[in-house]
């Protein structure tokens, strides 16, 4: 289980996130849903180590492998779509990177850089290498804007399918998502 427990949050002087706690229990998929400012993404940085806390604790995070995705695709922009993936690859998994490009649709796409691609086939890009990258606990932050109706669809499938009885945070404003991934909605 992973225990957020009372956690705060400033930015100078302005709290961002205060007494905040949320139990997320094996194999849970929760969904933070709120609008813009609420403290989503910063929550997610702080689960990543990327953030420290004001006060609070966060456990349960020790010897877990956390996939994450972030608002950004983070993609390297010299790199091939192929050779995105296998970054994020050990050597003797580098042959699964044809799978994850065909089951986000970019098969065509596995020579071409990300300032070759149009902004949705880099978030599944960014999607695929999040997935490939795999783990116990997935942290999704707003994983699917840009996409049009058809491909949110298909990714939702394909996410849900590829996460599976392990633990997830979804950060969203969209029900949609969050009704689709998602066990349980928390609303900040």
């Amino acid at each position: 289980m992973i225990s957020i427990r009372n956690i705060s949050i400033r930015f100078d002087k302005q709290y961002i996130i205060k007494d905040f706690s949320l139990d997320i229990q094996p194999a849970e998929r929760v969904c933070l849903f709120a609008p813009s400012g609420r403290g989503k993404t910063t929550l997610l940085r702080a689960l990543c180590g990327l953030q420290e806390l004001d006060s609070g604790s966060i456990h349960g995070l020790e010897n877990k492998r956390i996939a994450v995705l972030f608002q950004e695709n983070r993609l390297l922009p010299q790199l091939s779509a192929e050779d995105n993936l296998k970054l994020v690859l050990p050597a003797e998994r580098r042959h699964e990177v044809p799978h994850w490009l065909d089951l986000l649709g970019l098969s065509d796409a596995a020579h071409k850089t990300p300032l070759q691609l149009s902004g949705g086939m880099n978030r599944r890009l960014a999607i695929a290498r999040t997935l490939a990258y795999g783990g116990d606990l997935y942290l999704l932050d707003e994983p699917f804007q840009g996409l049009d109706e058809a491909t949110l669809k298909h990714c939702l499938q394909v996410v849900n399918a590829a996460t599976q009885g392990k633990q997830l945070l979804l950060i969203t404003h969209r029900q949609e998502e969050a009704e689709a991934l998602c066990d349980r909605i928390v609303h900040l």
